[in-house]
């Protein structure tokens, strides 16, 4: 698209195995503008001096325990190592969004509207046999059970979020356009969103 200086920050927010990657990256091919989902793992890195390792394993994904963890070393001088890859994951996200781009995740969608950024926002969902069946092709799950390693994913997705944004993750009033990639699939609501971004 030669148009790329007229397009928003674009966030994609998603469920686990609700096709947030894939259609970031297929947005990215079809408007000709970058998306940071692995990459901006190692971005963050670079900015917060923590493994890529660390942050895969705690960028997006606290636990309750983590979350008590959290607290109890916010009242000693001890610092979280989620709040500090927080903090670097927000620094990219603004460096990010000096230009036209697409971020998936990591709260961005609040983190602009905190800043005054404009941006199109977009959270996907489905229904749980069409995610868990995502989540097969995924394999991420290793030896647990893929609908309870579902269920996790969900539930530590959703702690950090609202740790972080004081938000619910999905609250309608929060995106753009929620779309339900299960019901509409990926191919359908990528062609739907181009049509409301040109």
């Amino acid at each position: 698209m030669a148009e790329n200086k007229k397009l928003p920050i674009i966030t994609v927010s998603s469920e686990y195995g609700a096709g947030g990657r894939s259609v970031a990256r297929s947005l990215s091919e079809r408007l000709g503008i970058e998306f940071y989902d692995i990459d901006f793992i190692k971005l963050t890195a670079k900015v917060s001096g923590f493994s890529e390792e660390d942050i895969r394993r705690e960028g997006e994904d606290l636990s309750e325990l983590a979350k008590f963890l959290d607290r109890f070393l916010s009242t000693t001088s001890a610092v979280s190592s989620y709040d500090t890859i927080f903090q670097a994951q927000r620094e990219v996200v603004l460096q990010l969004a000096k230009k036209p781009c697409i971020i998936v995740g990591r709260c961005s969608n609040i983190i602009l509207r905190e800043e005054g950024i404009p941006s199109f926002d977009i959270f996907l969902h489905a229904d749980k046999e069409h995610r868990l069946k995502c989540a097969a092709e995924l394999a991420e799950n290793g030896k647990v059970d893929l609908e309870k390693y579902l269920e996790r994913r969900d539930h530590n997705r959703n702690t950090y979020y609202r740790t972080y944004t004081h938000h619910e993750m999905g609250a309608y009033k929060d995106y753009t356009i929620c779309l339900d990639t299960g019901t509409i699939g990926i191919d359908r609501s990528v062609d739907l969103l181009l049509q409301i971004l040109q």
